[in-house]
Parts: C-alpha cells; sequence; structure tokens
C-alpha cells in the first residue's frame, strides 16, 4: 500500500466541544521549493489551536503537508495558505501557525499567521508549560 501527498484534510468531531483547550503540534519535517532558485527549503511548523466542532485528523495533516514538497513557493505565501486551508477545514475557535525556516543565505525566517473566530477571546487560549529543551521531559 502506497501513501500519497494530498491536500485534502480529514476532520473528527471534536470530544469536548463545551471546553475551550489547546491543540499544540510541532511539524519538524515540512519542505517546499524556492521559487526563484527551485532549491529546497526546510522548515518546522508549529501549530496551535482551540477546536470548535471539529479536529484535524493527523495523517491528512502529514499528508497535506507532504503535498509541498516539489512546489515552488514563497514562505510568507505558503505558511498563510496552510493557514487558510486549516481554518477553512475546521473553523476553529482560534489558530496560529509559525513556520520556522532554516537558514538560508545567512537568514533565518520565522512566519507566524493567526486566526481568531469573531467573539472568542485570545485571553482564553490555555497555555502549555514552558519546556527547558535541555532537560528531559518526566
Amino acid at each position: 500500500m502506497t501513501t500519497q501527498p494530498s491536500r485534502r484534510l480529514e476532520t473528527f468531531a471534536n470530544p469536548a466541544p463545551a471546553r475551550d483547550f489547546r491543540i499544540h503540534m510541532e511539524i519538524p519535517e515540512f519542505t517546499c521549493l524556492c521559487p526563484k532558485t527551485g532549491q529546497p527549503d526546510f522548515a518546522t511548523l508549529i501549530l496551535d489551536y482551540v477546536p470548535d466542532r471539529l479536529c484535524i485528523e493527523l495523517k491528512s495533516l502529514k499528508l497535506y503537508i507532504w503535498s509541498f514538497r516539489n512546489e515552488g513557493t514563497f514562505h510568507e505565501a505558503v505558511t498563510n495558505r496552510m493557514l487558510d486551508d486549516f481554518v477553512r477545514a475546521i473553523k476553529p475557535r482560534y489558530m496560529q501557525l509559525t513556520a520556522r525556516f532554516y537558514v538560508r543565505g545567512g537568514i533565518f525566517t520565522t512566519v507566524s499567521v493567526r486566526h481568531v473566530k469573531r467573539g472568542f477571546k485570545v485571553v482564553n487560549v490555555p497555555e502549555l508549560p514552558l519546556l527547558d529543551p535541555d532537560k528531559p521531559v518526566r
């Protein structure tokens, strides 16, 4: 059985729609192509969202992310496009996508975009404790 990249995002019902809770994902293997040179660009994506009625299914998210591997696109454009696609798929209460692109020509680029559903107060976004990357999680 082979798996192919896909722009189709699958969803599932939020198991606790009455509660605000934060879903945090780190995706360290995002790749696309520089639209000017055709060389690969690499990024870590950080996706945080407070779902409303739907959540993003992880395998479809993986295949969606994979679908950009051979596409030439600017960092700013692809980050905004992904957020738009995620918001269209699940209509979250809150969502932020940060793309941390690895160094290219001596420059690190970070693009951060967010969506806030009308009426949702950003102060309601549950925070995760800050972790020290040099200390193991126990």
